[in-house]
């Protein structure tokens, strides 16, 4: 029942309505009155919604527009989800009974219900634009590395020689693309040509660095590295102020062409969620509804990171799929909907653009014609485990290394750190050519299956090819594969050490292609090795006679294609998501059971050497307050064990009617807790409920400018009076920012069901009780702390609340 004040000052606080309980037995809230810019204490307090049949109630901590910043949050602080969600009830439920009343009325009932359909679609076409921009711009400067286009400067080094009349060329070689040392009058080939090719390599990819680094120091500090951490703390209820903002979007996006075309080991795919992100949120302010509900606003989250896993591999179903698994935290059916909706958008607006300058809008489009058979699995499930053992060395590794980077003065030069790690990178990748190229191009090398026209080292097999469209027949490989092998055997080395060191640096960097790429490198060693044990040995029964036709009947590049399943699965550890990407990503649907199979020996390797994926890693170690899902609770603590303060402490609370303003104020001084139990007094602390530091610090502001007479003496009143001061000065009314049903739990409740609740109702904090009387709160930072300290982790390693 909510309780009004009568009777308090010398303006006398009326009654302001009766309340009654509908025959539901709940309230029902109906249309609100008017109110004035300079409030007296008795309009103050008569804020009511009245119906025609006479019901009517006053409620508390919802309608509260007309104090400017109530409902909102401060920086770092984790939202309420419950009051978030509760508010957004209440503002349908009042749409919905003024629809009756006019047309006008009726088309704003409309326009609410379809908002979130149009904000979806338009963020999936901002998201479709922006990814073709990044794919034309980092094609485009990659290339400027090793030449120019004579004709036109802005063609990449495949649109230019597709505007040549040149039938065939080698490599993308034709004689509209002119190389660096033609451009100073050398021939192609030759040391001088391969000294003057090495300077300019190694000059852009720093003149890039550099640019890249610079801009993100200067003008958004959130723009750096992947993104993805932060998003799903974010979409789990965390606010960073400024992490999804414009300024962080434009330099995200130059940034992310920049780095990319430096050729570090890094990718797009992750920075592009953060992208579609930052979208998404610049978006929903367009529709109060959202922009103004941090809850509400989640949800056009949620959409984005599908929309930018959908545009980073071409792959909607599976950035569906990515958005649930990985990010999300609060995904209800409806939200399904529109993130199925806004990736199809973004993906139909990627192809239209048509980036890649082919028919299909996937990255790695591959086409094997042969059906894997069932010996395969042993190697596949092999890959599987490899995969997760390279996942584990990284995440370990590149763990170890940005924590050293935190807390020592290496943190303190981005920029210089940057160009170290883009020199090295040059200098080491130039000479070994499936380093040297753009690491998109090594992964499709990887997949791609050996054919007439594929004149790479890896396809060196004693074949002639007589007839183009003749099966592929078996063969024994040649110097150049044995070569190739050893070279990708190098570029492995290489890539895994610089993408630690790479992984965290102060430039928009992603981690997916990266990883695909080790597992393509592995993938594709094994499969050459199975291959040459099939031709050597075609009729032993692990081959079941299929390889004794004389076809080839082992792919390479399959298995490449499984390996970088699985290095990508053991480093994020998704599963069902990354089985739909990988088959969305290169086309190949009949590999659906060796993705699989190769995906979960990769997640429970990684899950038995390690328990974190990277990005939960990346969570702990920058301490954001996130409660995952997939982790079990497993100790026996209760409540009384985890709360604050202690049985022997004090615990600051305000009463309901007793304390001064210059009291709250006091307390506020004195206390940085980011809210306070309102109990019925001192002595007795029986709860009435829950207000928090912000709402408070607000309405006090807030009254003192509008409200006639209000001093440090006027008392402060919540809820039922005693009884109250009759003289001057007026009391002030705060019983609208008082929240007077707070979640509760006893002292003897487990920390399980606690935990299961801070989770599931995306709880802030929790008040403890014994018999009805408050003895303390526990808060989400509390619960990670007693999670980290059951873990034997660093309790203090939590940083935010």
């Amino acid at each position: 029942m909510v309780d009004i004040t009568p009777g308090c000052g010398a303006a006398g606080l009326q009654q302001a309505a009766d309340t009654t309980p509908t025959n539901h037995g709940t309230f029902q809230l109906y249309e609100h009155s008017s109110r004035n810019s300079t409030a007296s204490p008795n309009s103050y307090i008569a804020q009511y919604f009245s119906s025609s049949a006479g019901d009517a109630i006053i409620f508390s901590g919802m309608q509260d527009d007309d104090i400017p910043g109530i409902g909102q949050y401060d920086d770092f602080h984790t939202i309420d989800w419950q009051r978030d969600i509760a508010r957004d009830r209440m503002r349908h439920r009042y749409i919905v009974k003024k629809r009756q009343d006019s047309i006008l009325d009726l088309i704003k009932g409309a326009h609410d219900a379809w908002s979130g359909w149009v904000c979806v679609l338009l963020v999936g076409v901002c998201t479709g634009v922006v990814a073709g921009v990044i794919d034309i711009g980092a094609s485009w400067m990659t290339d400027l590395k090793f030449g120019i286009c004579r004709q036109a400067f802005w063609f990449n080094r495949e649109q230019c020689c597709w505007s040549s009349n040149e039938t065939t060329f080698d490599h993308g070689n034709c004689s509209q693309w002119l190389t660096w040392p033609q451009m100073f009058g050398e021939s192609r080939e030759g040391p001088g040509a391969y000294i003057i090719s090495y300077i300019f390599y190694i000059g852009w990819a720093l003149v890039f660095a550099a640019l890249s680094a610079s801009l993100v120091r200067m003008f958004a500090p959130y723009a750096c590295g992947s993104g993805i951490p932060e998003i799903k703390t974010i979409l789990s209820g965390f606010i960073i102020r400024g992490y999804l903002g414009k300024w962080t979007l434009i330099i995200k996006v130059v940034g992310l062409i920049l780095s990319v075309s430096s050729g570090l080991s890094l990718g797009k795919e992750g920075p592009m969620v953060h992208i579609a992100s930052c979208l998404g949120n610049i978006l929903s302010y367009l529709f109060p509804k959202y922009g103004r509900n941090e809850a509400k606003k989640r949800e056009i989250l949620s959409a984005a990171a599908a929309a930018g896993v959908s545009v980073a591999f071409g792959a909607p179903i599976g950035g569906v799929l990515f958005s649930l698994e990985e990010v999300s935290y609060y995904f209800p059916l409806k939200t399904l909907w529109r993130s199925f909706f806004c990736a199809l958008i973004a993906a139909f607006i990627l192809r239209s653009i048509n980036p890649f300058g082919n028919e299909h809008s996937v990255l790695f489009f591959v086409e094997y014609n042969k059906p894997w058979i069932f010996f395969e699995l042993i190697p596949f499930v092999g890959l599987g485990i490899i995969g997760g053992c390279i996942a584990t060395i990284f995440i370990k590794a590149n763990i170890y290394w940005c924590r050293y980077r935190k807390y020592s003065k290496l943190g303190q030069y981005p920029v210089t750190e940057v160009l170290v790690v883009t020199l090295l990178t040059a200098v080491i990748a130039y000479p070994n050519p499936y380093t040297r190229m753009n690491t998109s191009q090594l992964i499709y090398l990887l997949f791609n299956q050996c054919g007439i026209s594929n004149s790479d080292p890896l396809c060196d097999y004693n074949r002639n090819f007589t007839d183009v469209n003749s099966a592929i027949e078996k063969a024994a490989a040649e110097a150049g594969v044995y070569r190739a092998i050893w070279q990708l055997v190098l570029a492995l080395a290489v890539k895994l050490v610089m993408t630690v060191f790479t992984f965290g640096i102060k430039v928009p960097c992603g981690l997916f292609i990266p990883s695909l790429a080790l597992g393509a490198i592995a993938g594709r060693i094994v499969g050459i090795g199975v291959e040459q044990l099939a031709y050597h040995y075609p009729k032993i029964w692990l081959f079941s006679g299929e390889c004794s036709t004389g076809d080839d009947c082992i792919t390479p590049g399959l298995y490449a294609m499984v390996g970088a399943a699985a290095v990508l699965g053991g480093v994020t550890r998704m599963t069902v998501s990354l089985v739909v990407i990988m088959f969305e990503l290169t086309g190949g649907v009949r590999y659906i059971v060796p993705l699989m199979a190769a995906a979960m020996a990769s997640k429970w390797v990684g899950d038995a050497l390690g328990r974190q994926g990277i990005y939960d890693a990346h969570i702990a170690l920058n301490g954001y307050p996130f409660l995952d899902s997939k982790d079990e609770f497993q100790h026996t603590s209760l409540a009384a064990d985890v709360m604050q303060p202690k049985r022997n402490e004090t615990l600051a609370v305000i009463t309901q009617d007793s304390m001064t303003v210059d009291d709250v104020e006091t307390l506020l001084k004195e206390t940085e807790h980011n809210g306070y139990p309102v109990v019925v007094s001192k002595e007795s602390q029986y709860l009435v409920g829950f207000v928090l530091r912000r709402d408070l610090n607000l309405a006090i502001a807030n009254a003192r400018r509008t409200i006639e007479g209000i001093t440090g003496q006027s008392v402060v009143v919540f809820a039922g009076a005693g009884n109250p001061p009759t003289g001057p000065p007026p009391c002030l009314p705060l019983n609208r920012i008082l929240d007077m049903a707070p979640i509760t739990v006893t002292d003897q409740t487990p920390m399980e069901t606690v935990v299961d609740m801070f989770r599931k109702l995306g709880l802030r904090q929790t008040l403890v009780t014994h018999n009805g009387r408050l003895l303390g709160v526990i808060t989400k930072k509390d619960v990670l702390r007693h999670v980290k300290q059951m873990d034997n982790e660093d309790p203090n390693s939590v940083l935010f609340n």
